[in-house]
């Protein structure tokens, strides 16, 4: 059980799941708190939130957003049940014990999956070279063109879920935190797992905004409330990336639920570490999304583009990206500002990272075939 830091401001509500409200798609304008429906085992998958079917308005064409989050277009989506929490530590340590997976980040990397995110042309490392580990942010000592990520991020042999720091470092006593260095693959093997599927961009849009309709953050439009933190973001004691001796290990995650969760119940919608989702990256996806519906402009459960291609960067269908949400412990306002509830952005699904996870979803039809 994890220990629940903040108690809700949202009622708890004993709710029958196989009754017509949730077999049954009742499309509503969700805006504002829900009442709190959490599955216990018995009614709900043990530990996800019930989420109606509803509309929103996905996206943002708000002067702070990033090209790649608008247009601003209305959704339509089916209910279903989410995860209250990353998946933690101790989540992914149960996975392995059952199944003696092996992460990405524990195998030795094959070239013909690590050519693809290079410039063409770059020749073969030598087979000592290709050793398993996973990138890890190291920080600088004084502050940097913020135009370079290898200044702060580095491949840290023996990097991985056990140690995500590289080896010296782990996970002993943080069995509340986020899993990391976890790829879309390892993801995705956890999902099968567990009987549950990764969240589509839709769904986790849906679920961070927590009904407030177009607002900044998953909590309001005000950063830091009363001046209260709501998220584990960078700390803006120094500039990012800047660490130093001293403040080093001030950053990294913190035990999922430290912040208050927002109005459907849902903890660490931002900050915190970054969550894959199943979508492939387009820059331009809600441009084309808008562009293909058939139906007008609301898009019905939309499943994201059928390839990844983002123009900004010129990757093209051979180095595919799937789509990060949330932002993370490094997310900045000189930087990074992706805890914004609508930004975006897009992973190679191969990449294991130090601020990188996941949090899941399942359908109500599959919960009651399932149960």
């Amino acid at each position: 059980m994890l220990i629940r830091k903040r108690r809700l401001g949202i009622a708890l509500v004993a709710v029958g799941i196989a009754s017509a409200g949730l077999a049954f798609a009742v499309y509503q304008d969700i805006r504002g708190p829900l009442p709190l429906t959490l599955g216990d085992g018995g009614n709900g998958p043990q530990g996800m939130v019930w989420l109606p079917a509803g509309e929103f308005m996905m996206g943002s064409d708000h002067k702070q957003a990033r090209p790649n989050e608008g247009p601003a277009h209305k959704v339509r989506l089916d209910g279903y049940w989410i995860d209250r929490y990353d998946v933690t530590n101790a989540d992914f340590a149960r996975f392995i014990a059952e199944t003696h997976y092996v992460t990405t980040a524990e195998r030795k990397p094959k070239w013909e999956d690590l050519k693809v995110q290079l410039p063409p042309g770059t020749s073969e490392p030598e087979d000592s070279v290709m050793v398993p580990g996973a990138l890890v942010f190291v920080g600088t000592d004084r502050p940097v063109p913020l135009n370079d990520f290898s200044q702060w991020w580095a491949f840290v042999p023996g990097a991985d879920w056990r140690h995500p720091l590289g080896p010296g470092s782990s996970i002993e006593g943080k069995e509340t935190h986020p899993v990391v260095q976890v790829s879309l693959e390892d993801a995705q093997a956890y999902a099968t797992w567990a009987h549950k599927r990764l969240l589509t961009e839709a769904e986790w849009e849906y679920a961070a905004r927590g009904g407030l309709e177009q607002a900044t953050y998953a909590w309001g439009n005000d950063f830091t409330p009363n001046g209260e933190k709501m998220a584990n973001t960078w700390n803006e004691v120094q500039p990012f990336p800047v660490t130093g001796s001293s403040n080093r290990f001030k950053i990294g995650t913190k035990p999922v639920g430290s912040y208050r969760p927002n109005a459907y119940g849902l903890y660490d919608m931002s900050g915190n570490v970054w969550q894959w989702v199943a979508d492939w990256y387009r820059a331009d996806a809600f441009k084309v999304g808008l562009k293909l519906n058939s139906i007008g402009e609301v898009l019905f459960n939309p499943v994201g583009p059928s390839e990844s291609y983002d123009p900004e960067l010129g990757v093209t269908a051979n180095a595919p990206q799937r789509v990060i949400r949330g932002g993370s412990f490094l997310c900045s306002d000189s930087y990074c500002t992706s805890f914004r509830a609508s930004a975006r952005q897009g992973a190679d699904p191969m990449n294991s990272m130090s601020h990188l996870g996941f949090r899941l979803a399942m359908s109500n039809d599959h919960w009651e075939k399932n149960r």
